[in-house]
């Protein structure tokens, strides 16, 4: 049966539509050196600036797809510089702080590149009591983390959706000293529109679900058992959960397991349909490579990217959708996190362990481990590393506990006010962390960093404010200020 593309439908085969992506690369490959229409496509990309602040057109995946085609060098450069503008435009120089929490390794399904795969049998098995939870959650927060992004394989008798909201109150739950997690985003396999609204009722912030391929039939090869191998019933699931009430959901794909001009488009058409449907689309998009695990060797897939195709497929995806959140994971080394920051990324992980139960050790345990970490440090490390680099580290979770999500945070985004907004609440949640947590080192930097971002809080107001509230953080042990 032969599929025709279209954005507002609600069947995968039609909104990721084979024949649209294969036509599309077609017409990238023929038209990548064609300069006057990468500069009309760039020109189109860079942020506009209006009376209410500024605004981006964003791409359509076919424009999108020709920029990434592109090997010009000085058109390369280009697409970097404006992808950097597009990031300063809306989230500034603000990097969102966030952790993941491994509840469970039980998983039923069969996928080829994850250990967690049924068919492991040497991997140990582990799954979370509500006071192991409690453990973990501690161990976040004594390292400072207020956002969480909780994991579990799919498995209806170990991890059924009872077992996850279960997860999530006993998260929000935990007061230790200082501490508290402020929002929980959840990553589990795709479910029903019954489910989604029982996450919505939790409290969860983004539902995120990495596609892993768009390309159907090697979807299809590379879950060839379990619930996970309904290509339509897995693409699908973000319209279900939208219509079960939650505003922000994450995409992904998992770079690595098909050619990356072919998942890069179906991305942004995937993010094009959101749109198209529900009015906003993704929240925020993940870009994790494929990396080695307990029995998984990346070496024997052969779609790898290098590092500077990775930097490029970053650098494009923010030209095409610039209000969305860019994603990198500890899966990435410090150096390649580092050049990433500066092709559009937004949110980086701290400290991360991807191991169940990792947290609570004391030394870091690789038995249970999803993937290997390449990036290591401890949060206080990569705090003071952003730091030193011009980024402002943000725990920040203010927009989801006032209501700013979906198309609200969207319009906050658009609206210029983010200097007046989330300026100030980075730093107040920053000097949480330097106040509550930081090693001396990381105190110095900090203290000297919000002296000097303070003053870029355009509204007198709003900067006096945050001053005070400042103050109230380092001298009389109040916390949880916000705009």
């Amino acid at each position: 049966m032969a599929f025709k593309y279209d954005p507002k439908s609600l069947i995968a085969d039609e909104f990721i539509n084979d024949e649209e992506i294969k036509a599309t690369l077609a017409y990238a490959e023929a038209h990548k050196n064609d300069l006057e229409l990468v500069d009309q496509i760039l020109e189109k990309a860079r942020p506009q600036k209006t009376a209410t602040g500024c605004v981006c057109a964003g791409l359509t995946h076919r424009e999108a797809s020709v920029l990434l085609a592109c090997e010009d060098p000085e058109k390369i450069k280009k697409m970097y510089e404006i992808a950097e503008e597009i990031k300063l435009a809306f989230y500034g120089n603000r990097i969102v702080i966030f952790a993941p929490l491994y509840l469970s390794n039980y998983c039923v399904n069969g996928c080829v590149y994850c250990p967690y795969h049924h068919i492991n049998k040497h991997i140990p098995r582990k799954k979370l009591t509500q006071e192991e939870v409690k453990a973990e959650v501690i161990a976040l927060q004594d390292m400072g983390h207020k956002r969480l992004a909780i994991e579990a394989g799919e498995d209806p008798v170990n991890n059924p959706i009872e077992y996850i909201l279960d997860c999530i109150k006993t998260i929000y739950s935990v007061h230790h000293k200082n501490g508290d997690i402020r929002r929980v985003n959840v990553n589990i396999a795709a479910t029903t529109v019954e489910n989604y609204r029982k996450l919505k009722e939790a409290g969860i912030g983004t539902y995120i679900l990495f596609q892993e391929t768009y390309h159907k039939e090697s979807y299809l090869q590379l879950h060839p058992t379990g619930p996970k191998h309904d290509y339509n019933y897995h693409t699908e699931a973000m319209d279900r959960a939208m219509e079960g009430g939650i505003d922000d959901v994450g995409l992904g794909v998992l770079f690595g397991l098909e050619l990356y001009k072919y998942e890069f488009a179906g991305l942004i058409m995937h993010a094009e349909h959101l749109e198209a449907v529900h009015g906003v689309g993704p929240h925020t998009i993940s870009v994790p490579r494929l990396k080695r695990a307990d029995d998984i060797d990346p070496d024997q897939f052969d779609n790898g990217i290098d590092d500077d195709t990775f930097a490029k497929i970053t650098a494009c995806i923010r030209l095409a959708v610039p209000y969305t959140g860019i994603i990198i994971s500890t899966r990435e080394t410090e150096a390649v996190r580092a050049r990433l920051l500066n092709c559009g990324v937004s949110q980086v992980s701290g400290g991360s362990r991807t191991s169940v139960g990792g947290y609570a050790e004391e030394e870091r345990p690789h038995d249970t481990e999803q993937f290997d970490v390449s990036d290591q440090r401890s949060l206080d490390e990569v705090v003071r590393w952003l730091m030193e680099n011009g980024h402002i580290p943000s725990f920040c979770t203010a927009c989801y506990r006032e209501g700013r999500t979906g198309d609200r945070f969207m319009s906050l985004c658009k609206s210029g006010q983010i200097l007046n907004c989330c300026h100030p609440n980075a730093l107040m949640t920053l000097c949480e962390y330097l106040v509550d947590y930081a090693s001396p080192e990381t105190k110095q930097v900090g203290f000297e960093m919000i002296e000097k971002e303070l003053q870029r809080i355009p509204n007198d107001k709003v900067r006096r404010i945050a001053a005070e509230n400042l103050e109230h953080i380092k001298n009389d042990n109040r916390r949880d200020f916000r705009f």
